[in-house]
């Protein structure tokens, strides 16, 4: 007998809104435009946190709702890629632009197209999420450098190092954590990540007068990001070298 069971429509049905749920991150890249265009830094430093905190889910539901199987015609991964552009490259670019964290003129272009350009390349790569569930290069957290550009009020001299360095980082194959995928210490960089996510709000809350206690725990999540992104490319190295001649390594 034809048709379409309960059961199967149902699981249709909650991978549309799962699709739905990852897509919402376009029109959050769009306020956050909108209010960083309006001079609201604030509102769109809140925005910024809703749209990672949309990221850092969407992919655990995605699983859940085996969106594969059940809509097998939809590119979620590509989708998502679209979101996180806009949301974690395009719309921070902007945002620093408005807030004067870049000079004005040829130098301030060149500074803001550095990570646009770069996230392009970024993005395109086929290996930029590796086998054993890294970043490969810097993964254009461009969202972070606004945060901490507009809560610490750096000066153009810092952003722009920071522009050109990470910028420089997305095309060096160092391997960066993948906070919800990464297998390793996954347990600790979960509840840090959930911990760094509580900090971001509490130093909005206390914005323009950070407490500098929570800007060095912020700060602290960041070095363990880092400390842990160094032992994974350690890792990764160490199996390139065990493997057999002639073979690939993830």
């Amino acid at each position: 007998m034809g048709g379409t069971s309960p059961t199967s429509a149902r699981r249709r049905l909650a991978g549309a809104l799962v699709h739905l749920y990852t897509a919402s991150g376009s029109v959050l890249g769009l306020l956050i435009v909108l209010a960083a265009i309006d001079g609201d830094v604030v509102a769109a430093l809140w925005l910024g946190l809703v749209a990672l905190v949309v990221d850092g889910t969407d992919g655990m539901l995605a699983r859940w709702a085996r969106v594969k199987e059940t809509i097998p015609w939809f590119d979620g991964a590509r989708l998502d890629d679209i979101v996180d552009y806009l949301t974690y490259v395009f719309a921070p670019v902007v945002l620093l632009w408005t807030i004067g964290a870049l000079p004005d003129g040829p130098v301030g272009w060149l500074l803001a197209a550095l990570p646009l350009l770069a996230s392009c390349y970024q993005f395109c790569r086929t290996d930029a999420k590796t086998d054993d569930h890294t970043f490969l290069g810097f993964p254009s957290y461009w969202n972070v450098v606004a945060f901490y550009a507009v809560v610490m009020d750096l000066g153009q001299t810092t952003v722009a190092i920071v522009l050109v360095v990470c910028s420089v980082l997305v095309f060096v194959p160092v391997r960066y954590l993948y906070p919800s995928r990464t297998e390793t210490l996954r347990t600790p960089s979960l509840v840090l990540t959930a911990v760094w996510v509580g900090l971001y709000a509490l130093l909005l809350a206390q914005y323009p007068d950070p407490h500098p206690l929570v800007v060095a725990a912020s700060l602290a999540y960041v070095g363990y990001y880092l400390a842990v992104s160094g032992y994974l490319t350690y890792l990764a190295a160490q199996r390139r070298r065990r493997a057999p001649v002639g073979s690939e390594s993830a």
